[in-house]
């Protein structure tokens, strides 16, 4: 008897706890105070100047770096007074940041700017601080900050290395760009729905394109390509999107671009949580999980909830562990969708043999052992199906691998080896395939039972062949040591 459950709506979690909240101030023609005149000071001095900010100095001896920097200031005005701070220099200050070694002189300037309602930074003196400064990569407009709230300032430059290689250089451009047409963009005739549109073209076109200079020809061609869509910009759209096997790092760039602009995702129970950590956060969650011999929910309601919200205009995401198009009902869904007109794309994902076959360093295919792949559904292996020809899969030189067939396992053995499959025959079983949880079992056909009691209710892949004899985990299993000779 099946477990019937409905679709349910699935709550973010709580925001874990921040060490610091990252703000971005606007300080341009704002006045920043710093006090001394050390190379720590001239750098924050030039940070300053960079976004905007009128800075005044007051140093009795600054130092050469400084002088260099207010000589030829990034962009705000840099003002050095020869002589020390005091409390009505910090009046109307947005920031105030502080160079001293001295804790006690440290304390007076944080008291003082704090009287005043001044954010304060003492460089390097985190008791004395209101707020840190980050490493930061500079893509401006686009602009990233790194902190470890100080506890190690070389992980943060370090990770901002990592960042700045992977950024390419033409993002400024393209942020800058988009600066210049957001006025542009929201005195034409497109509607809110349609802007939103035209930045999800200017995204995928910018990401892939990100060293090519953008041009008014670009914007004229993205509102056109809106434009040309008519009424249909209205509708919702569905993306059918495999999330892999767990491992979030596993996740395609076109599957995480997706759940970023998802206003609704509908998951199912394998879809690992960390995955869903990738999506905006704003966007509604929802279960509508599907799980074998247990509380499932119709298929007919979950396409029925895909269309519906796509006709509120919602951009749905429906998320599917492994890849949609193996095992996922994908063309249920898809004859759902078509017949309701909505529009819908596909994002494959690493589906669950090649991540298990990764995991257990065994591959799939081998010249010597297996020149196919076979995929099956355990839920059709009852003892008494006809749904397949066992006695050619019990003589084929291949990999096959069961999705979903744990439980049914003592059942495929039986017929595997009635129909004339070794029980030698190698056996592996996955579970939670690239998740610190993973399992994996090895032995033979024979030991099928006993290996499937390991693993009773939770969901595993099953590969039976000789290249699991390649496996690194058949070297704990004597009879799988050595390699059988094939026959």
């Amino acid at each position: 008897m099946d477990l019937i459950r409905t679709p349910s709506e699935t709550r973010p979690g709580k925001m874990a706890p921040l060490a610091r909240l990252p703000v971005f101030l606007a300080l341009e023609g704002k006045r920043a105070v710093v006090a001394g005149g050390s190379a720590a000071a001239a750098w924050k001095v030039e940070l300053l100047s960079a976004a905007g900010a009128r800075v005044d100095v007051y140093a009795e001896t600054p130092s050469d770096e400084l002088l260099q920097v207010a000589g030829d200031p990034p962009r705000g005005a840099i003002a050095v007074q020869r002589r020390g701070w005091t409390a009505d220099d910090l009046k109307g200050a947005a920031v105030a940041i502080g160079a001293f070694e001295d804790d006690d002189a440290a304390a007076a300037f944080a008291a003082s700017a704090r009287a005043l309602g001044v954010p304060v930074n003492v460089i390097d003196k985190p008791a004395f601080c209101d707020f840190a400064f980050g490493a930061i990569v500079n893509r401006s407009p686009l602009v990233i900050g790194i902190s470890t709230d100080g506890a190690a300032p070389v992980f943060a430059q370090a990770i901002r290395a990592k960042l700045e290689a992977l950024l390419p250089k033409g993002f400024a451009d393209w942020a800058a760009a988009a600066a210049r047409w957001r006025v542009a963009l929201k005195a034409s005739s497109l509607t809110f729905t349609g802007r939103r549109k035209f930045w999800h073209l200017f995204t995928a076109h910018a990401i892939r394109n990100p060293d090519s200079e953008p041009a008014q020809s670009d914007f004229d061609r993205f509102v056109a390509e809106v434009q040309g869509l008519g009424s249909a910009v209205e509708n919702g759209s569905v993306t059918l999107v495999g999330a892999g096997p767990g491992d979030p790092e596993l996740l395609t760039l076109r599957a995480v671009r997706a759940l970023q602009s998802a206003d609704v995702i509908l998951f199912d129970d394998l879809v690992s949580r960390d995955v869903l950590d990738f999506a905006r956060r704003e966007a509604r969650k929802m279960l509508v999980g599907k799980t074998g011999f247990g509380p499932s929910c119709k298929q007919d309601d979950i396409n029925a909830l895909m269309v519906s919200l796509a006709k509120q205009g919602k951009r749905v995401v429906r998320l599917k562990g492994g890849d949609p198009m193996v095992f996922g009902r994908v063309g249920e869904e898809i004859e759902a969708l078509r017949a309701a007109g909505i529009p819908f794309s596909i994002v494959p994902g690493v589906t669950a043999a090649t991540a298990s076959g990764a995991v257990a360093e065994l591959p799939l295919t081998h010249r010597d052992y297996s020149s196919a792949v076979i995929f099956i559904t355990g839920h059709q292996c009852a003892a008494n199906t006809s749904a397949f020809d066992w006695s050619a899969l019990s003589k084929l030189k291949a990999t096959i691998c069961f999705y979903m067939g744990v439980r049914r396992l003592p059942e495929i053995a039986r017929n595997l080896l009635g129909h004339g499959m070794r029980p030698d025959m190698p056996l592996a079983l996955i579970s939670e395939a690239t998740l610190p949880t993973q399992q994996v079992h090895v032995g033979t056909l024979i030991d099928a039972e006993k290996l499937s009691a390991n693993l009773a209710g939770q969901p595993a892949l099953v590969v039976i062949g000789e290249v699991v004899r390649l496996s690194s985990f058949a070297a704990r299993v004597p009879e799988l040591h050595e390699r059988a000779s094939l026959p």
